[in-house]
């Protein structure tokens, strides 16, 4: 069995990353997936999250905010809305959309709302999360 894979995220602006991984770690919509060469094929919905994959023996992480995965036995795709490497991300500006969208979260009053408001808290964090991992 091969010991890596083709790996690609990619944006509606961008492709992000082309390279080739030992294992990725993806936000998939009810938890994380992690996916080992020769994975069993699979296409499914990711939430917003944490991108990490291991190339080289060196970890690369990754915010990023929903979007689909296709993953092949040699070869996964990420096709995500939003994606941020660690460095690209202000972490006082997502501080301030984290206490947004959770006064959001409070004032909803439909499940509508409370969605739209989950889903900006989970990208806030998620966010803050990557940020903080690069500094530690």
């Amino acid at each position: 069995m091969a010991s890596n894979f083709q790996l690609e995220i990619v944006t509606p602006e961008k492709l992000v990353v082309r390279d080739t991984a030992e294992e990725v770690q993806i936000p998939g919509r009810n938890g994380y997936i992690g996916v080992l060469p020769g994975h069993a094929p699979l296409i499914t919905e990711l939430g917003s999250g944490e991108i990490s994959y291991r190339s080289n023996g060196e970890l690369h992480r990754f915010s990023m905010a929903w979007g689909f995965a296709e993953v092949l036995p040699d070869k996964v795709t990420v096709l995500a809305e939003t994606v941020e490497r660690a460095d690209e991300i202000d972490v006082n500006r997502a501080q301030q959309s984290l206490t947004k969208a959770e006064d959001l979260l409070k004032a909803a009053q439909t499940e509508e709302e409370f969605s739209v408001a989950t889903a900006k808290v989970q990208r806030a964090e998620a966010r803050i999360g990557v940020a903080r991992r690069k500094e530690a």
